[in-house]
């Protein structure tokens, strides 16, 4: 928190397309424009963007395309454009051994060299190499707990938990499924039972550069004086949810200050972001049909 909480991510976006939004429309441009602005996209993210787009979709309402306002600048505004973003999932990893005597190792079996394989294994064996618009996948350990107080017992079970952040080679079961083929290959070599938890917050996603990103990305360097860069870096956003419906892209302020306490965003970044978008939408309607 702090005196200017989500400035950057994301209310500056949204007062940004409200106002291009009120000069598209004093033009008396044509067209049909949605402001969808909810709350709950970070965390699990089970009402907001995700409740609307099933509502809009019962109600046989249509998106033909969306622009996101996430802060997706390196620098200034409009100099990156995500067009796509990562996957990212969680794996928690147990294995049950059987607990015994640190002098009666024999009698026991001890889950943390089990574990400790496993995790050695998922670490150092990388995911890919990337793709042509996504860097290389990765697994990152998060966590490796025994809370064992005791220094004669060797402990009855061990947990891991990873994150993944991968990209559109892999999907969460084919991920599921390696990090299964690994543990039941330990398990067999080594003995204990393993268990393997998932949770999913968004599968990997591209919009491919073409016709929508080319309005895009001319419309930036006709207001800024420089073409953007295409990027799918960064963290998750609601458009994994948006890209089930519509083509997506995301543009927005710098991301420098975001989730910090005063969190802020120069005037002019705002300004010239409400600028870009407002030239987005004059170009994206005059290449409309009708």
């Amino acid at each position: 928190g702090g005196d200017g909480c989500v400035a950057s991510d994301m209310k500056s976006a949204v007062a940004a397309f409200a106002a291009a939004a009120a000069r598209h429309i004093a033009k008396g441009m044509k067209g049909s424009i949605s402001l969808l602005i909810t709350g709950d996209e970070e965390g699990p993210a089970i009402n907001g963007t995700k409740k609307i787009l099933e509502w809009m979709t019962q109600k046989g309402e249509r998106i033909d395309h969306c622009l996101v306002g996430e802060p997706t600048a390196a620098a200034r505004a409009g100099d990156t454009i995500k067009i796509g973003r990562r996957g990212s999932m969680q794996i928690r990893l147990s294995v049950e051994g059987i607990q015994g005597h640190t002098a009666y190792p024999q009698n026991a079996l001890n889950p943390i060299p089990i574990l400790a394989t496993l995790v050695s294994q998922l670490a150092a064996e990388p995911l890919d190499s990337g793709t042509a618009h996504f860097e290389p996948s990765t697994l990152v350990f998060t966590t490796f707990d025994v809370g064992n107080a005791a220094s004669n017992v060797s402990p009855a079970e061990a947990f891991a938990a990873c994150n993944i952040r991968f990209n559109d080679l892999h999907t969460p079961e084919s991920l599921s499924r390696r990090i299964e083929q690994k543990a039941k290959k330990i398990a067999s070599d080594m003995g204990g039972e393993i268990s393997i938890e998932t949770s999913v917050s968004g599968t990997a996603f591209l919009t491919k550069p073409g016709a929508f990103t080319d309005i895009l990305s001319k419309a930036v360097a006709r207001v800024t004086g420089a073409a953007p860069e295409f990027s799918t870096g960064g963290g998750t956003s609601d458009a994994r949810f948006i890209k089930d419906h519509c083509p997506v892209a995301e543009l927005g302020l710098a991301a420098a200050t975001m989730h910090k306490a005063n969190e802020c965003v120069p005037v002019e970044e705002i300004s010239l972001l409400a600028d870009i978008y407002e030239a987005i939408l004059a170009d994206y309607f005059s290449a409309q049909p009708g």
